[in-house]
């Protein structure tokens, strides 16, 4: 059996794939490109009416910013940095450098090395995302990153107190009141007030992740991101009222945010869906929950948990919540997802904003070949390689000479060559003009 109770009305999202968009964000990379500070700040003041003296926040700016806010509100966030840090620090702890030889002196190797400087784009346009800051700024920070700036646009005009003391209580080393493309760009290239980062991670709207797409190459990005994704996989076990909650507790994020529930209970389909219709009207985010459950929310029935986890996996869904009698079957049996929530007593909400893990993760089937944000992110694993042994240089470069001519490439064979010739005496295949490779 295979039954959906409730259809998306349409598959098409808005978002960076729009040519108004695409050309939109072309033009202000352009013209910061060519005009530098001069316009990022009409930018800044045509979209967020903000052209303070300066973006950067000095380091009283900041402190008095922190003092305006309630204890409370600091004592959360320094709780909450707290789990991604240790989070963080257990995934750095994982990478180990390595060193091997497999012959006689010929030793291998990889290191990892943090970039020198990370952009941490923090979004506000509707909301203080505070939560943001801890996964980009912190995870960047116990990778090893010397350097990084943080940007965040003003909220209505007004400075997101609780951002700019999440940003400062991550660790960010430089903290911009700047916000959409000018931001992103700004920090891709550099100008002469924002200087220039390696990478840019976190998460924004439609034009920042353009932005974003666009540079990609003159910068380096931690990935490409759409609209939030919900999928949650329950058995006749889950609670439908907690189901529905928790579906709608996403579609919040926008109206192009897709929520969807594959059962093996027709009856619990059915009341999730008459839960989520009696709570939808009095969400204070109706405006952004309604469109998005109405045209992107879907239920799924099926016959059994092994269907739904396969099913699950050609969403690929940004986050997979399981509310089965044995959620933990769902590490064994999926694969395509951004981020698992096993259990009741776990919910996307808790990855979004409190629990450790990062909640950047991918979206539009990009979980099929990629994970999220993460420490290794931010570091290059980089190679080296040393040759000690004078017979092991002399077997690899007759075996270079050999490889090298079967391609045609017959100045890697010489550098072969060379050294066959001169630690075992292997005659060359060719003649050097006036030089004569010593012996030793």
């Amino acid at each position: 059996m295979s039954l959906i109770l409730k259809p998306a009305l349409t598959t098409e999202h808005t978002g960076s794939s729009r040519p108004a968009v695409r050309s939109t964000v072309e033009a202000i990379i352009d013209d910061i490109r060519n005009r530098g500070d001069a316009a990022v700040r009409e930018y800044s003041q045509k979209f967020d009416d903000w052209t303070p003296e300066n973006f950067r926040l000095s380091a009283e700016q900041i402190n008095q910013i922190i003092a305006s806010l309630p204890q409370q509100v600091i004592e959360d966030i320094k709780f909450v940095q707290a789990q991604v840090r240790r989070f963080a620090q257990a995934q750095r702890d994982s990478m180990k450098d390595v060193e091997v030889e497999t012959l006689p002196g010929v030793i291998l190797g990889h290191r990892h090395i943090p970039v020198s400087a990370a952009g941490a784009y923090i979004p506000g346009g509707r909301y203080p995302l505070t939560a943001s800051a801890h996964m980009t700024i912190i995870t960047a920070k116990v990778a090893g990153v010397p350097r990084v700036a943080a940007c965040t646009p003003p909220i209505r005009g007004k400075i997101p107190a609780a951002t700019v003391a999440a940003a400062h209580l991550a660790g960010a080393d430089e903290i911009y009141l700047l916000g959409g493309v000018q931001a992103v760009t700004a920090l891709a290239m550099g100008t002469d007030d924002i200087p220039r980062v390696d990478l840019i991670a976190g998460p924004g709207n439609a034009y920042v992740a353009e932005a974003k797409r666009q540079l990609f190459g003159e910068v380096g990005i931690d990935l490409f991101a759409g609209p939030t994704e919900i999928l949650i996989i329950a058995d006749e076990h889950a609670d439908p009222f907690i189901v529905a909650v928790d579906l709608l507790s996403q579609a919040e994020h926008g109206p192009d945010s897709p929520a969807v529930l594959i059962t093996t209970s027709v009856d619990l389909g059915t009341k999730v869906l008459e839960h989520i219709q009696q709570i939808l009207p009095g969400m204070p985010t109706k405006d952004y929950a309604g469109p998005a459950w109405n045209d992107h929310g879907q239920i799924h029935v099926v016959d059994s948990l092994s269907e739904a986890y396969a099913l699950a996996d050609t969403f690929a869904s940004e986050h997979v919540q399981v509310l089965t009698r044995e959620p933990r079957r769902a590490l064994e049996q999926m694969h395509d997802y951004g981020a698992l929530f096993l259990g009741e007593g776990t919910c996307v909400s808790y990855g979004d904003k409190v629990i450790g893990t990062n909640h950047v993760l991918p979206t539009k089937g990009a979980a099929r070949y990629t994970g999220g944000l993460w420490v290794g992110k931010y570091l290059k694993t980089v190679t080296y390689q040393e040759v000690t042994d004078k017979k092991s240089s002399a077997i690899l470069g007759e075996l270079c000479g050999r490889a090298s001519r079967v391609e045609s490439f017959e100045g890697h064979a010489r550098s072969g060559d060379v050294r066959a010739n001169k630690y075992a005496g292997t005659p060359m295949q060719w003649a050097p003009v006036n030089q004569t490779a010593g012996k030793s």
